[in-house]
């Protein structure tokens, strides 16, 4: 059911027609575009939602808020559902402060994000971001 993808330090899990992918310690321009390229290969492959995983995230620069932006906008054109779980209460600060949380929901943990997207795909009607 579950898959694991080991890309250049990004990890993914697929679940259903769902992926996770865990973003690093550090969210810069060289990790961050393996974060949007592992999210895009996952679309790509048919995914209809995404949970992009902050656990182990400490620092999320301005390049890396600049691509997460990228990967909303790639998810919102192919109606898929992002969520980002596992953020750190400084993170979160910064994704509000930015507006991201206006487009994006945030999830305590995995566990919930992926109880979330359940949820949402058994509601009748229910597509889009």
């Amino acid at each position: 059911m579950a898959e694991i993808t080991a890309g250049s330090t990004v990890r993914s899990r697929s679940v259903g027609d769902m992926a996770i992918v865990y973003a690093g310690d550090y969210l810069n321009k060289l990790s961050g575009e393996r974060i949007e390229r592992e999210c895009r290969r996952q679309l790509e492959a048919g995914c209809r939602a995404l949970v992009i995983n902050f656990r182990e995230t400490e620092l999320v620069n301005s390049i890396g808020i600049s691509i997460l932006l990228g990967v909303i906008d790639a998810a919102e054109s192919t109606g898929a559902q992002l969520i980002f779980s596992d953020v750190n209460q400084q993170t979160v600060q910064l994704f509000e402060m930015l507006g991201l949380t206006r487009h994006v929901a945030l999830a305590r943990d995995e566990q919930e994000a992926l109880a979330t997207l359940r949820e949402f795909a058994s509601v009748p009607g229910a597509a889009g971001h």
